[in-house]
């Protein structure tokens, strides 16, 4: 029961990021912007999680750990909250970035607690139960709230946000266990996780490779309609997939972690070039494109997960850092690949171009991490 509380976080968490992609076309209508620059908001929070993930942990290492979900917890409705009541352009990207600053803290600190709630040999599949509530939300929260937006405007989604905070603050105070901060942490020694040359080389695959999946994902609701020429009722069911795609791959990440965390990153990024070239190239064929973007989504949860227990493993006494930086990482990621994707947009290649983008961003991703495995062998031999 600890362990879904702390899911239900980031079912909210998920819940929010992603119902964006599927209500953008409402989003920009509603605020009279264009698609492609109402698709800077889902940058805005990128950036707040990159920002707010490593501040917060450093600030926050010493506190009980619940308490800190639970302010963590509150501080995402609230983002949403002033999401809801934002008017134009300018106030909803603020809105964003504001409801983006706890996304990678909560992330750490949670997955920190779940580890310690199992043994050893189980704390992958720990990890993954946690992340396992954003993939729910992308198969159950996304859908649901981009039909509820929708019908009802796209600001009730986030009000719906709002209220699954509620319930996931109850959840915390009901299941998990007190647990005590870290008394001797200090904000210089979390950051120095930040020297560590594996550290680097993990979050650097992350942010590039990672933006392959947003690139393409950011701009799905289009790509449904004006390339696969279907109306607007079926993108639910393309976030559906990606939705069930997410679940099934934070189970399998899980198990794959317990096996082999470093071979599940590089198979992960290589399996996502093909698969978004196979997007780019049949994209047009509507039942080829749901299987495709469940594709991505299983892809996504498994590289997710996987680099943040690389993360955690290599950041030392530092995990709770480490974990959230991977959510840093990925958020660069997402507003790399939102970014990029609305620069081939705009240039006039067309709504297929952004899944072109981003095998080219999970080939670089591959790469750097390959490097650092290479490094990283090349000192133990030195060290030998």
């Amino acid at each position: 029961m600890a362990i879904t509380a702390l899911a239900l976080g980031g079912f909210a968490i998920g819940t929010t990021e992603f119902v964006t992609m599927g209500l953008l076309p409402e989003i920009a209508r509603g605020i009279d912007t264009s698609i492609p620059k109402t698709g800077h908001i889902i940058t805005a929070y990128a950036l707040g999680v990159v920002v707010g993930a490593p501040v917060i942990v450093a600030l926050g290492a010493r506190l009980p750990r619940r308490g800190l979900a639970i302010g963590l917890v509150l501080a995402l409705g609230l983002g949403n909250a002033v999401t809801a009541l934002a008017q134009g352009y300018e106030q909803v990207l603020a809105a964003r970035f504001l409801a983006g600053l706890p996304h990678g803290a909560y992330f750490g600190v949670a997955s920190l607690i779940a580890a310690s709630l199992v043994p050893e040999e189980r704390k992958g599949r720990a990890v993954s139960g946690v992340m396992l509530g954003l993939s729910v939300a992308t198969v159950a929260g996304v859908p649901a709230s981009t039909w509820l937006g929708q019908g009802l405007g796209w600001r009730s989604a986030y009000w719906a946000v709002l209220g699954i905070t509620v319930v996931t603050v109850l959840g915390l105070l009901m299941f998990v266990p007190r647990s005590h901060g870290n008394p001797d942490a200090t904000i210089r020694g979390e950051l120095q996780a930040l020297t560590k040359p594996q550290v680097l080389f993990a979050l650097s695959a992350g942010m590039i490779g990672f933006g392959g999946i947003f690139a393409m994902y950011s701009y799905v609701a289009p790509l449904v309609t004006d390339v696969a020429d279907l109306p607007r009722s079926a993108i639910p069911w393309f976030l559906l997939s990606f939705g069930i795609g997410s679940v099934f791959g934070a189970w399998l990440a899980g198990r794959l972690a317990d096996w082999d965390v470093v071979r599940s990153v590089l198979v992960g990024f290589a399996a996502s070039v093909l698969t978004l070239l196979l997007v780019f190239a049949l994209a047009g064929l509507p039942l080829l494109l749901w299987v495709l973007v469940g594709g991505i989504g299983v892809l996504g949860s498994v590289l997710a997960i996987n680099l943040q227990i690389r993360l955690m493993s290599a950041a030392g006494d530092a995990q709770m850092l480490g974990a959230a930086l991977n959510h840093s990482a990925l958020n660069v990621a997402n507003g790399l690949g939102a970014w990029l994707g609305s620069v081939v947009i705009e240039a006039g290649h067309g709504y297929r171009s952004p899944s072109l983008v981003g095998a080219g961003l999970a080939v670089l991703g591959l790469s750097v991490f390959a490097i650092g495995l290479r490094v990283k062998s090349a000192g133990q031999r030195a060290g030998t």
